[in-house]
């Protein structure tokens, strides 16, 4: 059994989407990140660096119980217990591996600039221009790979879509209409959408969603803690 700690972030749908993919039992506990709970001790023991997700598997290596954080880690220990969606031959598997850092390292963390600078500095025209523009220059690199190939590892679904699906289904939101001149990366969107995973998944998201503190509901020292701003600066 595995215990799922997390939210509604893309780097908790990405682990919800495996489990779900890989048919796995498991349980989702929520962490409520805008009300601060990543910041609470019992957590902290399961993850020093207090951000969701986080999974503790009963039946870990030598079947006993093992908790893994970071999303990428997670993925990889998911696809490598199942052996699914992660190939063995060693060229395919460092095809899905190399798409999966394109997420890791770019996707994510340049999707999430734009958003906190959109959300919560959007008088930063600086930060607002440069995470949007490094995020549509990404779209152009997913797409010209997917304008080449069904999915980003390659000819088969992998942990390459499954990381990187839940960040693209949210810049959707972002980019509005802008993101109709990415065809081949709205396209495969679509064809995830359309997976019986992926619709568990998202309703999964949305059941919780509304059990959750919303940013702008969220109390100012909750968000200054985040964001490590005012007195938890370190600068």
């Amino acid at each position: 059994m595995i215990t799922l700690y997390g939210m509604t972030s893309p780097n908790v749908v990405k682990i919800i989407l495996a489990l779900e993919e890989l048919e796995l039992p498991y349980e989702l506990k929520t962490v409520d990140v805008f009300a601060g709970q990543q910041f609470d001790l019992e957590f902290v023991k399961l993850n020093p660096n207090a951000k969701v997700p986080v999974i503790v598997d009963t039946d870990g290596p030598s079947h006993k119980p093992f908790t893994i954080f970071e999303s990428g880690v997670i993925l990889l220990y998911l696809a490598e217990k199942t052996g699914k969606f992660l190939p063995t031959e060693p060229a395919a598997r460092y095809e899905v591996l190399q798409w999966i850092m394109v997420q890791l390292t770019g996707v994510g963390p340049m999707a999430g600039q734009f958003v906190h600078f959109a959300r919560f500095v959007p008088n930063n025209e600086y930060g607002v221009s440069r995470y949007r523009t490094q995020v549509k220059r990404l779209c152009e690199v997913l797409d010209a790979r997917l304008g080449a190939h069904p999915y980003l590892g390659g000819a088969e679904y992998s942990i390459a879509d499954i990381a990187t699906y839940p960040w693209v289904r949210n810049i959707k939101l972002l980019l509005g209409d802008s993101m109709n001149a990415y065809q081949h990366l709205t396209a495969w969107v679509a064809t995830i959408d359309k997976r019986p995973a992926a619709a568990r998944a998202v309703a999964l998201v949305e059941k919780i969603r509304p059990t959750l503190t919303l940013p702008d509901k969220a109390e100012p020292e909750a968000l200054d803690k985040l964001f490590g701003r005012g007195k938890h600066a370190l600068a």
